[in-house]
């Protein structure tokens, strides 16, 4: 008979490491699905997200551009309002000033303007320039109602045309704006001076 060693039992054979673990291979695959569907959808809310806001910026962008616009036209109103504002002040400063640049004018032509008094007027002259003013009205030009005002009146044989024939006060001006019209003394053509076109010619076939 034959003696068992005591202690020693077989034992079932286990199988190699990693045999176990095939099947985790199909779960790995299974969870892997899932994972990239949830990073997709992701993707597609950010883009949204993305979108909102290039849409947003492009709605401030345009009230930007709306605000500068309105700014820059309420900019130039301004700047337009206030120098017609100080246009009109310089032009009532100055109508004041008329009947004295009046006075000087006269003692001009009669040689009066002499001394202490020559240089205060030169003075203000040259203030009023600086300011804007100008003088117009000459003799010969064209009558124009718009800058003239007629004060006399009469008849001419050398005019072809209505012309100031005599600057009683000179108009003054303050860029396009007239504060005060040249008063003038008119002439117009003589009445029968002018003979109309063709009346020689008339006359030339009465004579045959």
């Amino acid at each position: 008979m034959s003696e068992e060693t005591p202690g020693f039992e077989e034992k079932p054979e286990v199988p190699a490491e990693g045999t176990p673990e095939e099947p985790k291979a199909a779960d790995s695959a299974e969870e892997a699905a899932p994972a990239g569907e949830a990073k997709s959808a992701s993707d597609v809310g950010l883009l949204a997200q993305l979108d909102q806001a290039r849409s947003a910026l492009g709605e401030r962008t345009a009230d930007l551009q709306r605000l500068q616009a309105e700014y820059q036209n309420y900019r130039r109103r301004v700047d337009r309002d206030r120098v017609t504002v100080k246009e009109i002040a310089v032009a009532g400063l100055l109508s004041e000033l008329l009947p004295t640049l009046d006075d000087v004018g006269r003692a001009r032509e009669h040689g009066e303007l002499v001394g202490g008094f020559k240089s205060v007027a030169e003075s203000l002259e040259t203030v009023v320039a600086k300011m804007g003013l100008q003088q117009f009205g000459k003799e010969g030009e064209p009558f124009d109602p718009t800058i003239h005002e007629a004060l006399m009146h009469s008849y001419a044989p050398d005019v072809t045309e209505t012309t100031c024939v005599a600057i009683l006060q000179p108009g003054y001006r303050i860029g396009e704006r007239t504060i005060r019209p040249a008063r003038v003394a008119v002439a117009e053509p003589q009445p029968g001076s002018a003979k109309p076109e063709g009346s020689e010619e008339s006359e030339g076939k009465g004579d045959e």
